[in-house]
């Protein structure tokens, strides 16, 4: 996978770290904003994907910088995308949600797909809003932009991604409110195996944003067919 280049693990000035800060607090009153107090319009991404562009605009920077580049195997990618979001299913649906399940007394309240079930046009719609607001929107959001501005408070040291990549999957879950407690957990876990391919990948965003792609289009085509208790 594409290494990407930074200054990784070189000490950054206070001044940096302090903005980051500060933009790292505003992602967090948005996702909060839009999931628990409902008085963000829309969802928390396309504000986190809009505050994330002029953030390295203003540093001079573009996506290319937290991870947007291309692969060194579009092919290699999609074939492990692919793998990675079966697996993904499969473990959440055999072992996560279960586990979920036992520990909280309750299963993830599905019930804003349920139109789905059976309804073609509506599939077909969600899949679009999956790719699009979900898998590249998602990824960019947090675990490009926001990951980067946590991993800038331990001047993005190797031990410092990894933290963030901790701390924001749980953000990340957070940002799924609406599905009760059990789906935050289980969207908590999901944002730790994309964060990880993340990190595995060098820091190249294409594999968790095919690897949640694909992973959500299974989840909606399950779902259509009634193959989904919701």
């Amino acid at each position: 996978m594409t290494q990407l280049a930074t200054q990784d693990a070189v000490p950054l000035p206070a001044r940096e770290r302090l903005i980051a800060a500060a933009e790292l607090m505003l992602a967090i009153a948005f996702v909060l904003g839009a999931n628990v107090f409902d008085i963000v319009p829309v969802t928390e991404t396309p504000w986190l994907v809009l505050i994330g562009w002029l953030s390295l605009r203003l540093r001079g920077l573009g996506w290319r910088a937290v991870g947007l580049t291309r692969p060194a195997s579009w092919r290699r990618t999609i074939a492990i995308a692919l793998v990675a979001a079966v697996l993904l299913q499969l473990a959440s649906e055999f072992v996560v949600e279960p586990l979920i399940e036992r520990w909280t007394g309750e299963s993830a309240d599905l019930s804003n797909f349920r139109s789905l079930v059976g309804n073609l046009p509506a599939a077909l719609g969600m899949l679009v809003l999956v790719w699009v607001l979900a898998a590249f929107g998602e990824e960019l959001a947090y675990r490009g932009y926001v990951l980067e501005r946590a991993a800038t408070l331990g001047h993005r040291t190797p031990a410092s991604y990894v933290l963030s990549m901790i701390a924001i999957s749980v953000l990340f879950g957070l940002g799924h409110v609406y599905q009760g407690v059990a789906g935050v957990a289980g969207s908590a876990f999901a944002g730790l195996y994309l964060g990880t391919l993340y990190l595995a990948a060098g820091r190249n965003l294409w594999l968790p944003i095919l690897t949640h792609g694909f992973s959500d289009t299974i989840a909606v085509v399950l779902i259509y067919l009634g193959l989904v208790e919701i």
